[in-house]
């Protein structure tokens, strides 16, 4: 048995080593979850059995130009993955991408044994995928591709884009990062020249993306990196939420952003705003004492002990001048 699952790795690590330009040991160890000195062992099994594998201290494994491995067929549980991936893809991909992704599909279901192909057909069948949100702008079909092809190129892109605090889209100038799906959403980082620095946009908001002939200005870390900086910096803030009545929501639009605002959710005449704040019991405190008959302190308990100690000030001071 430990000879057949050594075999396999064996195999499965030329596979990826055909698909990639480079493959590190790093990567191989943490696919297949051994060590890295049993990767090593399997690359020089390889070697052995007379593929040519080039290796570079420091920088990883790939095969020599012009070698081929003859086409590998599927397992019947690879092949029953085609099904179910194909309709994902058609429900998560933009249209662009669904549809280059169908045709490589059809590629791959053309190498399947007949009775596998009759298998993946029944389950295309009894599969649906179903989403109630609109992870794309119907008008740019082709958002996603134009992400993807600007990260690959290293040329800008010119979106026209949607944030929640403005009225009107503004177009930006962004050098793609990377692109990340989370809580229903697809989502891009990029590095914004008109804000001059890394921005997260999501991307139902985009009305417009062109791909642009400027080249990269910067050299980006990666798209890792750039989430767990945000992250970070969301740790250092305090979350404030409050309710406000509905009427003077629209006063709040040319303030809010000063004071971190982040989302908000309407609920009948109220409308529940939620802040990632720096400064919170002097700025934002202050500020919401403007408009506080009007709105309601959700959380944290510390901002309703502050605004409660300025009122108590205020009332002794108005208690002075009486006297």
């Amino acid at each position: 048995m430990d000879i057949n699952k050594r075999f396999d790795r064996i195999l499965a690590i030329l596979v990826q080593l055909q698909s990639k330009k480079v493959v590190t040991a790093q990567e191989l160890a943490a696919r297949f979850e051994v060590s890295l000195r049993t990767i090593y062992r399997d690359i020089r099994s390889l070697e052995l059995a007379g593929i040519p594998v080039y290796s570079e201290v420091g920088v990883g494994y790939s095969l020599v130009d012009g070698f081929r491995m003859r086409p590998v067929l599927f397992t019947k549980e690879e092949a029953l993955s085609f099904g179910v991936a194909e309709k994902l893809m058609s429900t998560y991909l933009d249209k662009n991408l669904s549809g280059q992704f169908s045709s490589a599909l059809y590629k791959m279901k053309a190498m399947l044994r007949t009775t596998d192909k009759a298998v993946v057909s029944t389950v295309e069948s009894k599969v649906l995928v179903r989403s109630k949100t609109e992870l794309f702008n119907q008008e740019v079909p082709e958002g996603l591709s134009l992400l993807f092809e600007g990260i690959s190129v290293r040329l800008c892109l010119s979106i026209t884009y949607q944030s929640v605090e403005a009225l009107m889209p503004s177009v930006r100038l962004v050098e793609p990062v990377g692109v990340f799906h989370e809580n229903g959403f697809w989502y891009f980082v990029a590095y914004c020249h008109l804000r001059l620095d890394y921005r997260q946009f999501r991307l139902d908001r985009v009305h417009q993306v062109d791909l642009t002939e400027k080249p990269f200005e910067r050299q980006h870390k990666s798209l890792e990196f750039y989430l767990e900086k945000q992250q970070q910096d969301l740790a250092s803030l305090v979350k404030v939420r409050i309710s406000v009545d509905q009427d003077v929501v629209k006063h709040l639009k040319w303030e809010r952003d000063y004071f971190g605002f982040h989302s908000e959710i309407e609920k009948g005449d109220q409308v529940e705003m939620t802040f990632m704040c720096t400064n919170l019991n002097n700025g934002f405190a202050r500020w919401y004492m403007m408009f506080g008959d009007k709105a309601k302190i959700l959380e944290p308990e510390s901002l309703r002990e502050t605004v409660r100690a300025f009122i108590s000030e205020n009332l002794k001071n108005i208690d002075q001048l009486k006297s």
